[in-house]
């Protein structure tokens, strides 16, 4: 049984070793430093849990933009490597879903790396016509 709930600043050091799996690029001091940067903001963890143990993390916050009008973009979703493929995904979309229906948002988005397409289109997500793209604007 999975049970999924937010999780709380103190609980916020337990999510790094499931995040740093799909961030590697983070420490955990830095992972801190923007969980808490991005809260001001209404970015949220939400935690899977399995016997007690953390087994999956969930990163979203609420957005109104307009192109896209008020919804919920789910930024990271990564379940522990040792545990995937058990319904904790699934699991944890359900509780940002739901969320985000609680909140009167019309939808939800997220970015996608191309080896989870198949578990989001499994989801019923499908691609939406705006590419993302980006400039580095270094010094």
């Amino acid at each position: 049984m999975v049970s999924v709930r937010r999780l709380v600043p103190a609980e916020w050091a337990q999510a790094f070793p499931i995040v740093v799996q799909l961030r590697a690029a983070l420490d955990e001091a830095e992972f801190l430093h923007r969980v808490r940067r991005q809260s001001f903001s209404g970015y949220e963890l939400v935690g899977a849990f399995r016997d007690g143990a953390l087994v999956g993390v969930l990163g979203m916050r609420p957005v109104h933009t307009l192109a896209r009008g008020a919804h919920l973009h789910v930024d990271d979703l990564v379940v522990d490597e040792r545990v995937r493929s058990g319904g904790i995904g699934r699991a944890l979309l359900a509780f940002a879903e739901e969320d985000a229906r609680a909140r009167g948002l019309n939808a939800v988005f997220l970015d996608a790396r191309q080896q989870a397409i198949p578990f989001y289109e499994r989801e019923r997500y499908v691609f939406h016509p705006a590419p993302s793209m980006k400039k580095l604007l270094g010094g």
